[in-house]
């Protein structure tokens, strides 16, 4: 893994090494899996925003209650994606594409990023609740600049839970330090909380815009990637998730 930008413009990913201590998950670095294959043909490099099918009445707050119930149920099917994660990555979308509709994040992105950082939450038998809660917590080993980058402590333990050196949190494995630049209520329950994923959708997606207001187009895509992460793998990965995830969608379950 490779920080990029400023301890305050960064997002770690996964690390290597794993434990189960005290109700927390300590992440290793997942490999790709084998059963969510790439489109044939070439390697993609990138993935543009797929469709999602909207709620035609979707609740007065929260992300997940914005696609189509109908759409989720299928596509998660289809995908393998769980539905209360699949929520959060469609609902976010929607709701960047009128908050931000020139940055033209993906559901299949954030998706993609889900998968790689935490399995959407389930690494290592861990799952997401209904509220969208990471159970048991997530956090990665200390980025202590051993094999990784090396970030000091930042937030005194408050929010990875470690006085002594930083570790990436939740769902999205966002740093400390860009917790604290893209904190959001996302699923309006009054709490921003990193280990809830509708929270940690939201602030990634504030992130990745951030870092490439055009996530709409290969370049820009690309460069956002890899501002999560610096790795070209990270980035092939990702591609190779995203890609396949809207493919899937598709023929599960076409949206406009």
């Amino acid at each position: 893994m490779r920080i990029l930008w400023s301890v305050l413009l960064a997002v770690g990913a996964v690390v290597v090494g794993v434990a189960v201590i005290a109700g927390i998950v300590i992440l290793g670095a997942p490999q790709p899996r084998a059963d969510v294959a790439a489109p044939a043909g070439r390697p993609p490099r990138w993935a543009a925003p797929a469709p999602v099918a909207r709620s035609a009445s979707p609740a007065a707050v929260g992300v997940a209650t914005l696609p189509a119930a109908d759409w989720i149920t299928r596509v998660s099917a289809a995908s393998g994606i769980p539905a209360r994660a699949l929520e959060s990555y469609a609902g976010v979308a929607i709701q960047m594409s009128g908050a931000n509709p020139g940055c033209d994040i993906g559901w299949n992105t954030l998706a993609a990023i889900g998968e790689v950082e935490s399995r959407h939450g389930t690494i290592f038998g861990g799952s997401i609740d209904a509220s969208g809660l990471a159970s048991p917590s997530i956090y990665g080993v200390p980025l202590d600049g051993g094999s990784f980058a090396k970030v000091p402590d930042t937030d005194k333990g408050a929010i990875d839970g470690d006085a002594t050196i930083d570790r990436a949190v939740g769902p999205m494995q966002l740093i400390p330090g860009s917790w604290r630049n893209w904190h959001t209520d996302a699923n309006g329950d009054g709490r921003e909380d990193p280990q809830n994923i509708d929270d940690a959708t939201m602030a990634a997606a504030h992130y990745l815009c951030r870092a490439s207001p055009a996530m709409g187009a290969e370049e820009g895509w690309r460069a956002g990637v890899r501002a999560y992460n610096g790795s070209d793998q990270y980035v092939a990965d990702v591609a190779r998730y995203a890609a396949s995830y809207a493919t899937v969608a598709a023929k599960a379950a076409p949206a406009g």
